[in-house]
């Protein structure tokens, strides 16, 4: 499920010395994503973390989801429908009610679990972040080439235990044709500096 436009991930500190030490993971990233995609949404209900910029993958149900509907019967239908809900619930600020959906999406169709990476991003945003890295690393497991869910799966790792635990069970993935992508899969997986991925998505966006 490439997809070129997608939700761009929280920062981290990349300095030399943070590779050395359990550095802290910034969230202030609004005005970067914001030139990426050019959309910002409203501050989550839980009140502690402003939603991130938000791509238009977030409203697409997954592949599988939607070639359940066709081939499936009332329930795989329903679990799509549960599926948009989701989406729309967390694009509104409703990280929880979203995760509502998302599970009941599941319980009608457990099929949909591997596939559902919107799931993650809820759990992230709920501070579930053991639960989100399993999700994430079932959608890599059906995708062997999705970079940012890979990333992802990074950073809720790196919320439990620092950064280089995770850095040494970093899901590797094909070679993703966007440049910013490449650079920031580098970034996260073995360090760098975030400004130069900054620039290089700006360049190649004229």
């Amino acid at each position: 499920m490439a997809v070129i436009h997608k939700l761009y991930m929280p920062l981290i500190s990349a300095s030399h010395s943070s590779f050395f030490c359990k550095p802290s993971i910034s969230l202030n990233t609004s005005n970067y994503k914001s030139r990426l995609f050019g959309t910002t949404f409203s501050r989550i209900h839980t009140h502690r973390t402003p939603l991130p910029t938000l791509s238009r993958r977030l409203f697409l149900p997954s592949v599988s989801g939607l070639w359940d509907a066709l081939a499936g019967g009332n329930s795989a239908r329903e679990a799509v429908l549960a599926i948009r809900r989701g989406m729309l619930l967390f694009r509104q600020g409703d990280v929880f009610g979203s995760l509502v959906e998302f599970d009941k999406a599941i319980e009608l169709d457990p099929r949909q679990k591997a596939y559902l990476w919107q799931r993650g991003l809820t759990l992230y945003y709920l501070d579930r972040f053991e639960e989100g890295a399993e999700q994430f690393r079932l959608d890599v497991a059906q995708n062997p080439n999705d970079t940012e869910e890979s990333i992802w799966c990074f950073l809720c790792e790196a919320k439990l235990y620092g950064v280089d635990e995770p850095r040494r069970r970093f899901l590797e993935v094909g070679r993703d044709p966007r440049p910013v992508m490449r650079g920031a899969y580098n970034l996260f997986k073995d360090g760098g500096d975030p400004e130069k991925v900054n620039s290089a998505s700006l360049f190649n966006s004229k």
